[in-house]
């Protein structure tokens, strides 16, 4: 087998490993989750109070386990964030928790040109030759249109990671802005036909075939 040509991480998380959380574990999840976002930097006045949390497939990287969210306020806004943590070994409870959190008034409803709702926080770097950096990436979200099956995450047309929808929603971690190229997020339906392309940086978006 000859070298590759572009040598990036791929598939560098391991997929997810639990179903999406209920119960005691979601309420430890939440509590992480709604302590971060009380205390966001330069949330409007307006921002208003959470809704229901929504839950989004959990990812492995770098020995920490992710677990986004997302959730709409009364005063129209998303909050979104997650929640990392080290899991457990030997049947131990997960410990380290920690939660990270934002805001934004971008929302699916206010924008019905999106065929992917998307979330991106960056979680680390990766260094590659001559000292270029690709800023590893968490990105999690939902489809808008029908019919997918499984989301990749493609570098330059080269898919650096993939997940299986669950209940519509989906997690990528992969390296993103590295040598001039940037994340495509491709909605697939079951049979390899591409339904949506969305990139991470707003103007960047292409209609669906």
């Amino acid at each position: 087998m000859p070298p590759v040509e572009r040598f990036v991480p791929r598939f560098a998380a391991e997929p997810p490993q639990e179903g999406l959380p209920y119960g005691r574990w979601e309420e430890r999840l939440q509590r992480e989750l709604q302590a971060a976002w009380a205390t966001l930097q330069d949330a409007p006045d307006d921002l208003g109070e959470p809704q229901t949390i929504v839950w989004y497939p959990d990812r492995s990287w770098h020995g920490r386990t992710y677990v986004p969210a997302t959730t709409t306020t009364t005063g129209g806004y998303e909050l979104f964030g997650y929640v990392r943590f080290v899991p457990s070994e030997e049947g131990g409870e997960p410990h380290d928790l920690s939660a990270h959190a934002d805001f934004t008034d971008q929302t699916a409803d206010a924008n019905p040109q999106w065929s992917l709702d998307l979330c991106e926080e960056v979680i680390g770097r990766w260094r590659g030759y001559n000292g270029e950096e690709a800023a590893m990436t968490l990105v999690w979200g939902r489809p808008l249109v029908a019919g997918g099956s499984i989301v990749t995450a493609e570098l330059a047309d080269l898919a650096v990671d993939q997940c299986e929808l669950a209940d519509n929603r989906f997690t990528l971690i992969a390296p993103d802005d590295y040598r001039g190229y940037l994340l495509e997020i491709k909605l697939w339906n079951p049979k390899g036909k591409r339904l949506a392309m969305e990139s991470l940086y707003e103007g960047d978006e292409e209609e669906s075939p």
